[in-house]
């Protein structure tokens, strides 16, 4: 590895050096969706954050063992399945399609491995098995709970004390249990709900020792990352830990990760609120870049608050990235050139080229501090700002030097973009798809543009500038902008 990787650890609530067990490989588990539902906007932050770091471990040169898990049965599950009738698996299947089809269009890469929890009932019976024999677990009528006061570490990565921990358990009143804090690891078998036999009896297992037993399955019994949101420091992760370090003796994770909540308009998302959006709802809005770019202009452990004005400030900058490649790509086209030779460009072409230089190195250290996307993004747009500022002063058609520079300028962007998931498609496309799509809002067609725009460069031919200031005014009422220059004139929307 070139530079080393720092990370913020809940665990410890400071940066760390990223020091894998295993040289040169690193291994990440993420708590993945409970599939009763569309995903929201606060899965979509979990699942860009990830996929970045992921991106990025693998491009520092780390070998990567992703696993991302599927929650596919569960009280929300049964629920939703006897309100509507059907199996509790055909509306897991429903909503995995769904969140896949997502994360696709998205642009989020898929993991390693997607596990789901009805796919490993029996490793979680063996985890289980092992708590019990340890002395950490306990059967009460068919059901098995955790002894919390059997693992005095309790508590350390949330850092709840005791009271604050009965406070946050939020759990029904249970006789049979020994502590209010034990959690149950197998839950006896209900009549219509899904159930599996054990050697307690028939049932189903509790939400928190799904990741345990999956993790263990995939990647060992200790894992260099884990992730998730915030809202799952306390008690899922610190359940996960528990059982994991209760059952195997060792340490369970070596870096925890976990993002900030998605806020809507400054309030918490929530269903109640009538502020709940899904991933599906905003697609039809933006394009999955513009999502992702605003997902990623904030550090991921902050909160970040979506509205209007946030997404447009996103779609604004995505555009700014789009049409500055799309420039370059105009006077230089998409071949490759031979490394630049400075010395052969003037002072403006060699300030920008040193710009362009540092962008990587800049991109790089900002993501070494605890994956930085919110300053990283920042590097982008200062390059981008000095290549406008170069651009103009360019003929169509550049000399190899100059050439050189803007095809070294679009190599940095695509590998940076590839890193972040955004400059995927084809500039021109994406300014087309932009334009047309803010033509269909406007009360003028393309047609009528063109036509309007011919008729105004005869009019300035004829020199009846009266005409051609008329005709200029008259788009601009109607949201088109024309912009003169080099013997030509463009349009664009306002």
């Amino acid at each position: 590895m070139k530079n080393r990787v720092n990370v913020y650890n809940t665990l410890n609530q400071q940066k760390e050096e990223l020091v894998p067990l295993q040289d040169g490989r690193i291994s990440m588990y993420v708590c993945g969706i409970t599939a009763y539902d569309h995903a929201h906007i606060g899965h979509a932050r979990a699942a860009v954050i990830f996929d970045v770091i992921y991106r990025y471990l693998k491009y520092r040169g780390y070998q990567v063992t992703y696993v991302r898990n599927f929650t596919d049965v569960d009280d929300k599950i049964i629920k939703r399945s006897n309100e509507e009738g059907t199996s509790s698996a055909e509306i897991a299947a429903r909503y995995i399609t769904s969140y896949r089809e997502d994360m696709k269009a998205l642009g989020v890469v898929p993991p390693d491995h997607e596990p789901l929890a009805t796919q490993h009932i029996s490793d979680m019976i063996d985890v289980i098995q092992a708590l019990i024999e340890r002395g950490h677990a306990y059967i009460a009528d068919g059901d098995v709970y955790f002894e919390v006061a059997t693992f005095p570490e309790y508590g350390k990565l949330s850092k709840k004390n005791i009271e604050e921990q009965l406070a946050g358990a939020r759990v029904e009143t249970d006789d049979r249990k020994k502590d209010p804090r034990d959690f149950a690891l197998w839950k006896k078998a209900k009549p219509q709900e899904p159930s599996w036999p054990s050697p307690w009896g028939d049932g189903r297992p509790g939400w928190h020792i799904e990741c345990t037993a999956m993790s263990q399955k995939y990647i060992g019994e200790t894992i260099d990352i884990h992730g998730g949101g915030r809202d799952l420091i306390f008690p899922h992760h610190e359940n996960e830990i528990a059982q994991a370090e209760a059952a195997s003796g060792k340490s369970f994770v070596r870096y925890w990760l976990h993002n900030g909540f998605v806020n809507i308009n400054h309030e918490k998302m929530s269903k109640s609120l009538g502020n709940f959006f899904t991933i599906k709802e905003i697609l039809r809005q933006y394009h999955p870049e513009v999502i992702r770019l605003f997902l990623l202009s904030h550090h991921y452990r902050s909160p970040v608050d979506f509205s209007p004005e946030s997404m447009q400030e996103a779609e604004a900058g995505l555009e700014r990235m789009y049409t500055t490649v799309s420039e370059i790509e105009k006077i230089s086209g998409t071949k490759e050139y031979p490394p630049v030779e400075e010395s052969r460009l003037d002072p403006a072409g060699q300030e920008v080229y040193r710009e362009v230089e540092a962008l990587l190195g800049k991109f790089e250290a900002a993501m070494d501090e605890d994956f930085n996307t919110a300053i990283s993004i920042g590097h982008i747009f200062h390059a981008v700002r000095a290549l406008n500022k170069y651009l103009p002063g360019l003929t169509s058609k550049c000399s190899e030097p100059v050439c050189a520079l803007l095809a070294y300028a679009r190599t940095v962007f695509s590998r940076i973009g590839d890193m972040l998931g955004i400059l995927q498609v084809s500039p021109a496309d994406y300014l087309e798809m932009v334009r047309n799509r803010r033509l269909s809002e406007l009360d003028i067609t393309l047609e009528e543009i063109e036509r309007l725009v011919q008729e105004r460069n005869q009019a300035r031919r004829d020199k009846d500038w009266a005409r051609s200031d008329a005709i200029r005014q008259d788009l601009l009422a109607k949201g088109i902008l024309l912009e003169d220059g080099r013997g030509t004139t463009v349009w664009k929307i306002k």
